[in-house]
């Protein structure tokens, strides 16, 4: 009895696992996100510009649009200053060269030196080029606030 109890909690687990694994492709991606949240924190210019595709198109939660150059220069200038940048809740999902990235974000922000805290759910659309991927747009909208 103990043996089968034990063979079903290792199948089950090893099943359980074998679901949550994530595909190279995720993985690829997942890693560009991470380099992505790094370089926007650190306003690194050469990492943004290496990260986003030279047609992006960056939305805002209040409705503003950017292209590539708009985006990089006010990270880099400190018009859009992310302090820390903290995402959760991510999911992945690859459609041939194609990855639509979810996720919740929280951040702190220094938007032209005044303090702020942002919390928004995002969706980005990355593309393969070569082996590279590249983030080519992304919507924010901002998370309700919850009722206490």
């Amino acid at each position: 009895m103990k043996t089968k109890l034990y063979c079903f909690l290792l199948l089950f687990c090893t099943m359980t696992t074998l679901s949550f694994a994530q595909s190279k492709e995720e993985k690829a991606v997942a890693a560009q996100v991470e380099l992505l949240r790094k370089a926007m924190v650190d306003a690194d210019k050469a990492t943004l510009e290496k990260l986003t595709d030279a047609k992006l198109s960056y939305g805002h939660s209040g409705g503003k649009i950017e292209d590539k150059p708009a985006f990089v220069e006010n990270i880099v200038s400190g018009h859009s200053d992310f302090v820390s940048i903290d995402l959760t809740d991510q999911t992945i999902v690859i459609s041939g060269n194609t990855a639509i990235v979810r996720h919740n974000l929280a951040a702190a922000t220094n938007d032209n030196g005044k303090a702020g805290n942002v919390h928004l759910h995002v969706l980005s659309v990355w593309v393969k080029e070569g082996s590279q991927w590249k983030m080519i747009a992304r919507q924010a909208v901002k998370q309700p606030v919850a009722n206490s």
